[in-house]
């Protein structure tokens, strides 16, 4: 019937406009506002925008239920989980916040990696508190057109109060990924002033929220760049609590590993403390992803278990990308193993056991690596140990240049490496220049004393594997014989030779 309607209409409107024009009256206006119109009803239903309606937010409220996920089911956050359950009390406990006068929280900010679960710690919020769910993105609250995103913002609260009302809940979760779109520095965009309009949207929705109301409204925002947030958004009376989702330390890998192989066969030698330990700096979803990819290569070996070369293989695919089929030439190729074994060489001499293993396989952009265990979690240096990462850094260039007579572009990423290492002992006012500002210092006066920290590393280097000229030759051949040496292989040639 509406559809009746519609066309009715459109053949009145276009037999009155020939009418006007047969009578000479001038129908340009007249057009041009029926082609505005019929414009913005394209763009309210979709067809200019991928299908995507502009008043709607993509939340259904009959599908915003709470998650099952709970906070047992998150490992390796520990002190973020305590800090969460704190400020979660006011709505599992109302009564006897009311008696003592504590004002609601409005806002709960989770400020953090990618990938340390910060959306998950948000649905078990909800679970915890048996709140109704909502959740949206920030980039799905920006459009060209102005306006669209403050109204969002209105819809995307009243669906969260909606949804608590249809499951019979005093209370909703609204979930905010990736703040920093809609939340950032108001001024920054002064050519899109639809980001600013926006936040103030926001302000005044959270501004809005009562702890007396009915149902009970929390925002939990979740962001990477904390740094790039609007002062009025995260001051108290709005995003009164910023969590810190930081990696996980070996005990919280461990936990994460545990939690991830509940429903995966592992082998009984498998050992995860072990894992746990050499995956320093991964996130909850390089861990989930390393047993994820394990269980695929055991698929594909046709195994019933996960065993250890699995994660091993794993692993190394997490952190450099999967095995390249190209083949470098034999000189390349003879060159990338002098390089690794440079590496390696002196990664042994400094830290006995530090070598976990060398290959010359291409996998992701590079052509070779050593891959080394580190001896825990590391949060200070001192200036020996990364004197240290310096040599380390600078082993490939100087046996390359030692047994080929000169340097290849294979070393670019290792003199950055040893680059970022001598600034960081500069910052800290470890070097000869003593306390100093990067800032402040006259730039040639820090690169002087870079180049001199490089240079005594370099020299250091040479005198190392000078002395062991002939071991580093064998031990190169004998990777490039093999391709890959674990880390127990690579040390009983040293023992042996």
């Amino acid at each position: 019937m509406e559809a009746y309607w519609k066309e009715a209409l459109a053949g009145v409107g276009i037999g009155v406009v020939v009418a006007l024009a047969v009578w000479g009256v001038d129908v340009t206006p007249i057009l041009v506002m029926a082609g505005l119109v019929i414009l913005m009803q394209m763009m309210l239903t979709g067809r200019l925008t991928g299908g995507r309606k502009l008043e709607a937010v993509t939340v259904d409220a009959k599908n915003s239920i709470a998650s099952p996920v709970t906070f047992d089911d998150i490992g390796g956050q520990e002190t973020a989980k305590r800090e969460l359950l704190e400020a979660l009390e006011f709505i599992n406990n109302r009564a006897r916040c009311d008696q003592l006068g504590i004002r609601p929280l409005k806002g709960i900010l989770l400020a953090g990696p990618p990938g340390t679960g910060k959306t998950l710690l948000a649905k078990a919020a909800a679970g915890f508190t048996n709140s109704a769910f909502v959740a949206a993105s920030g980039s799905s609250f920006i459009e060209m057109y102005a306006g669209v995103g403050a109204q969002r913002i209105r819809q995307l609260f009243a669906k969260g109060r909606q949804a608590a009302a249809q499951q019979g809940k005093d209370s909703a979760v609204i979930f905010i990924d990736e703040i920093e779109v809609i939340g950032g520095k108001r001024g920054r965009h002064s050519s899109h002033l639809e980001y600013d309009q926006t936040l103030n949207q926001l302000l005044v929705e959270m501004d809005g929220i009562q702890g007396d109301a009915d149902i009970r409204v929390l925002v939990v925002g979740a962001t990477n760049r904390p740094d790039l947030l609007d002062p009025a958004l995260i001051r108290p009376g709005r995003f009164d609590r910023v969590v810190r989702v930081d990696l996980p330390d070996k005990q919280g890998r461990l936990h994460i590993l545990q939690i991830h192989s509940r429903n995966k066969p592992l082998a009984p030698n498998v050992d995860l403390e072990k894992i746990a330990g050499e995956t320093f700096g991964f996130s909850g979803a390089h861990l989930e992803s390393l047993l994820n990819e394990a269980a695929i290569l055991a698929l594909r070996q046709g195994s019933d278990l996960i065993r250890e070369q699995d994660l091993r293989e794993a692993l190394e695919k997490v952190m450099l990308g999967e095995k390249l089929e190209r083949k470098p030439r034999e000189e390349e190729r003879r060159r990338v193993a002098y390089h690794e074994t440079g590496h390696a060489l002196v990664s042994e001499m400094l830290r006995q056991g530090s070598v976990s293993s060398v290959t010359v396989t291409p996998r992701g952009q590079a052509l070779g690596y050593v891959r080394q265990n580190p001896d825990g979690d590391y949060y200070l240096y001192t200036k020996q140990q990364l004197l240290d990462q310096i040599a380390v850094a600078l082993g490939g260039a100087v046996m390359e240049e030692m047994f080929f007579g000169s340097l290849s572009t294979g070393s670019k990423g290792d003199f950055q490496q040893a680059v970022d290492a001598a600034r960081q002992i500069i910052d800290s006012g470890m070097s000869a220049l003593g306390v100093v500002s990067r800032e402040h210092a006259p730039p040639e006066d820090i690169n002087r004393e870079v180049q001199a920290i490089i240079t005594a590393q370099e020299t250091r280097v040479r005198q190392l594997l000078g002395a062991r000229s002939s071991l580093a030759q064998q031990l190169a051949e004998e990777l490039l014989r093999e391709e890959k040496l674990s880390g127990a292989r690579f040390r009983e040639l040293l023992k042996a030779s």
